[in-house]
């Protein structure tokens, strides 16, 4: 079977034209220059992945202008362009703007396939915080995709990451029961596991499965702060090439000088709010 290669792509933090910048940037800017680069490339990739945080505010004009922000970026590369939700994101609007769909808060969770391989996306969701958790509905809905094998594998791709950080604070950030999901996919299929969230490169295991998180496309956050959160102007990406029933992962970074932003000393923080 010929290799599959696609781009995962996480935490773009959108808001419709018109609205105060976050860091007074412009993010759906910093998007399409991650897909005329991605558009560029010698090697057309099958799909686009994007690992959740879609927008900033969650509200339903953001999503109506990430439905056809999204639909351009689609025509221009010639492939589709798959999300998942994350913690910034809200399930009402994003079905009505984005899928445009009745209102609802039912967890939004899917699979597709891409020439024998499968991608599984899983909501992490857990509402009204920035908490990451998958809930037994959907830990059985996975059991029961995975019960009879794709071709060449299954790929999962969700906001938050499983994998030990550098950080105790960036370990907070974490799936919160990555036990049940090693669970879930023991004995299965799956190859690889893909999120967001950490606005930073990761790559570690679950199990004996390969897991990567990718830098945010909105900003990036400097992993080996300890205490603060520092966050930089910096653009990330993964390719993902799935090749002889392995998940290989190359961290990308846009060129740039990567500066300071804002730093958020927490336990100022804390104390300010106790």
């Amino acid at each position: 079977m010929e290799p599959i290669f696609f781009v995962h792509i996480t935490d773009i933090h959108l808001s419709k034209p018109g609205k105060q910048p976050l860091f007074g940037l412009t993010m759906s800017d910093k998007l399409h220059r991650v897909f005329t680069y991605i558009g560029k490339l010698e090697t057309k990739p099958a799909f686009v992945v994007i690992s959740g945080d879609l927008t900033h505010d969650g509200d339903l004009e953001d999503y109506r202008f990430l439905r056809s922000f999204l639909q351009e970026e689609e025509r221009a590369l010639g492939v589709p362009i798959h999300v998942a939700l994350g913690n910034h994101d809200t399930r009402e609007p994003f079905r009505e703007g984005y899928l445009e769909e009745e209102p609802s808060d039912a967890s939004y969770y899917y699979s597709f396939r891409n020439a024998g391989l499968r991608v599984v996306v899983l909501n992490t969701q857990v509402p009204g915080t920035h908490d990451g958790r998958l809930d037994a509905e959907q830990l059985d809905w996975l059991k029961q995709e995975l019960a009879e094998p794709a071709p060449v594998g299954t790929i999962l791709v969700h906001h938050h990451p499983v994998v030990l950080t550098p950080t105790a604070m960036m370990d907070s950030h974490l799936l919160q029961n990555p036990q049940d999901l090693a669970a879930a996919i023991e004995g299965s299929d799956v190859i690889g596991l893909l999120s967001g969230h950490i606005h930073f490169h990761n790559v570690g295991a679950l199990g004996g499965v390969p897991c990567a998180s990718a830098d945010g496309v909105a900003f990036g956050l400097d992993p080996i702060a300890e205490g603060v959160m520092r966050m930089l102007d910096r653009s990330g990406f993964n390719f993902v090439l799935v090749k002889n029933g392995q998940m290989i992962v190359q961290p990308m970074t846009m060129p740039g000088e990567q500066r300071l932003l804002v730093e958020y000393d927490l336990k100022k923080l804390q104390a300010a709010h106790s």
